[in-house]
C-alpha cells in the first residue's frame, strides 16, 4: 500500500494537508486526489490542500525564472476542497511556511514562489509572518444587486478576488446566502470572487466573516480576505494599520501595510500556525 507523509495544519482556523512535494510523489494534476483527501468524515478532511514542489526546472512547468527570482526556496502549489487550484492563500502561505522550516527545507527566513507571485516569510515565535502581494484593482462603493437589493460594496484582488460587504449586525447575516449570490455573481464572471462580511470595531480592529469560493461555504478564516477587507477600509478611512482582524474562529489576524495615495504597499499577514498533527496518507484515503 502506497504512503504518503502529510502534516495536518490550522491557521486561524482554516485547515490544510500540506505535502512535501519536492520529489514529485503527488501528481499535482489529479484534482480527483485533493477532492478526496479533502472529504470531511471520508478521508483526512480540509479546506484544501498544499504542495511543497522545486520553485523551477523539468516538470514544473516554470523551467526558467527572471533573474530576480532565481534564490526562491521553493514553490507553494494550493488546491482548494473542490480539486481547483487557485492562486494563491494567505492562511496556506503561513502554515506552508512553517512546514517546510519544520522539515529542514528552509531556515527562519524564507522566500517562495507563488502563483500571486513571490512571498517572503518568517518564523516569528508561534506565528508566522508573510510578506504577501500587493492587492491591485482597488474598487470602493460599488453597486451590487442582490436579491434583496442593492448593496454598496469594495472590491480588492489581494492574490485572489474579493468583494467586501460593510456589515452592523455580524451574527445576523445570511453569509452562505449571500456569498454564494456574489460568488456566482455576473459582474465577477467568469472566476467568481470570494466575499467577506465586516464590521469596524475601531480604527485598528475589524470582525470577519468570510464565503469562500472552491469551498463553497463559509469558512472560519480567510488570509487574503482579511487582507482585502482592511485594505479596502482603510482606503474609505475607516482603519489604520496595523489592523487586527477578529476572524469567525476567534484568532485574531494583523494586516500590516503602507497606504500612499490609496495604493497598498508592503502587505504582510501575521498570525498562527499550528501543527495538528502528522501521519501518512494511505492508498484508502482517496480511493474510495
Amino acid at each position: 500500500m502506497n504512503k504518503i507523509p502529510f502534516m495536518k495544519f490550522s491557521g486561524a482556523g482554516n485547515d490544510f494537508v500540506i505535502i512535501n512535494n519536492l520529489e514529485s510523489i503527488v501528481d499535482s494534476t489529479d484534482t480527483n486526489f485533493v477532492k478526496k483527501v479533502c472529504a470531511r468524515r471520508m478521508s483526512v478532511g480540509a479546506d484544501g490542500v498544499l504542495l511543497v514542489e522545486k520553485a523551477y526546472g523539468i516538470g514544473t512547468g516554470m523551467s526558467r525564472l527572471p533573474e530576480e527570482t532565481a534564490d526562491v526556496d521553493f514553490r507553494m502549489r494550493y488546491f482548494n476542497a473542490d480539486g481547483g487550484e487557485v492562486e494563491t492563500c494567505g492562511n496556506g502561505a503561513r502554515c506552508i511556511s512553517k512546514f517546510a522550516y519544520l522539515n529542514g527545507i528552509v531556515s527562519e527566513k524564507m522566500r517562495f514562489l507563488t502563483n500571486a507571485g513571490i512571498y517572503e516569510a518568517e518564523i516569528v515565535g508561534d506565528n508566522v509572518k508573510v510578506r504577501m502581494s500587493d492587492a491591485t484593482d482597488i474598487r470602493l462603493n460599488v453597486p451590487l444587486q442582490l436579491k434583496d437589493g442593492v448593496h454598496t460594496v469594495g472590491f480588492a484582488n489581494s492574490g485572489v478576488p474579493h468583494v467586501v460587504f460593510f456589515v452592523n449586525d455580524l451574527e445576523g447575516t445570511d453569509v452562505f446566502d449571500m456569498g454564494q449570490q456574489t460568488r456566482y455573481h455576473a459582474d465577477f464572471k467568469p472566476a467568481g470572487t470570494n466575499a467577506n462580511f465586516i464590521r469596524i470595531q475601531s480604527s485598528e480592529r475589524l470582525d470577519i466573516r468570510t464565503y469562500e469560493r472552491g469551498v463553497e461555504d463559509e469558512t472560519l478564516a480567510c488570509g487574503t480576505g482579511s487582507i482585502a477587507s482592511a485594505i479596502v477600509a482603510a482606503a474609505l478611512g475607516k482603519v489604520t494599520s496595523p489592523v487586527s482582524v477578529k476572524t469567525a474562529s476567534g484568532v485574531v489576524l494583523k494586516i500590516h501595510f503602507d497606504m500612499s495615495n490609496g495604493e497598498p504597499k508592503n502587505v504582510y499577514l501575521e498570525g498562527d500556525a499550528r501543527v495538528i498533527y502528522a501521519g501518512e496518507l494511505t492508498t484508502d484515503a482517496w480511493n474510495y
